[in-house]
């Protein structure tokens, strides 16, 4: 009632909403550890580990001739680092602040503000993440090149975008079904750990194994980066139009279902959260 309003240009608007998103994109990061340090560590060796668990059971199971001539971690790191970001910017989004939080009380806030700053965050520690370990292993172990690097870090970015579209779905629907929308995301990040191609490359599937994996966005993603990473591979049966197509529409369904649930939220979701 005894608010001063203001008239901002457009131009202002922007930079004050960028300032919202940036401070609630830290808060995110730190969410994961008291110690934000501590926090990105542990990130560093949760990614770390899973790279040990596939170079082993490529070792176990006499898989390292069927992979592309080159680095051989690298082929593994450039698979176990997309497959990373995709899941876990899904997860950061579809669980970020629903629309009857406290947080969201407060006037600056809104849905595609927390959107934003999940995802953004989820980048910065993946990124953060994927560079300490290329930087490790490139200094303590053996030098590592990368034939295309800006078309390989387009791939790494297309697999965040895929992931925070994709969790944009998962948020908007949450509300409505919470235990269900867990139970989908979780069979689907458990599925991609197989299906997501990391530990297999196109050119080398034959075409009735490759039919089961084809209609994965992901797939495409790591079987094109692979292609800009290595000079020995160029895939035959991956593109990047699907990916692209793919995300674009999981955003558009993403935006729709979060305007309609923000229409009927209810302060009794918060339960489901």
């Amino acid at each position: 009632m005894f608010e001063r309003k203001t008239v901002r240009t457009p131009l202002q608007a922007a930079l004050a909403m960028g300032d919202v998103v940036f401070h609630a994109a830290v808060r995110n990061v730190r969410l994961s550890h008291r110690n934000a340090v501590v926090g990105l560590l542990m990130n560093i060796l949760q990614t770390m580990m899973m790279v040990a668990v596939f170079y082993v059971m490529f070792e176990l199971l006499g898989m390292r001739g069927t992979v592309i001539r080159g680095d051989y971690l690298l082929y593994i790191m450039s698979g176990v680092f997309v497959f990373i970001t995709h899941v876990k910017t899904m997860s950061a989004v579809a669980g970020s602040d629903a629309p009857t939080s406290p947080i969201m009380k407060h006037a600056t806030m809104n849905t595609l503000v927390v959107t934003a700053a999940a995802a953004l965050g989820a980048l910065y520690t993946q990124v953060f993440s994927a560079g300490v370990l290329l930087f490790v292993y490139h200094s303590a172990v053996t030098p590592i090149t990368f034939q295309y690097p800006a078309a390989a870090m387009g791939t790494f970015l297309l697999a965040w975008a895929s992931g925070a579209a994709l969790g944009m779905v998962f948020q908007a629907a949450r509300p409505w079904w919470p235990e269900g929308v867990q139970v989908i995301m979780q069979v689907y990040s458990r599925a991609n750990v197989i299906l997501s191609g990391k530990m297999f490359v196109a050119n080398m599937m034959p075409g009735f194994i490759l039919q089961f994996f084809d209609w994965n966005p992901l797939f495409h993603i790591i079987d094109q980066g692979r292609g800009f990473i290595f000079l020995n591979y160029s895939p035959h049966y991956s593109n990047l139009f699907y990916p692209v197509a793919c995300t674009l529409a999981f955003l558009m369904i993403g935006l729709i279902a979060d305007f309609y649930t923000y229409r009927f939220a209810s302060a009794s979701w918060s339960a489901g959260k």
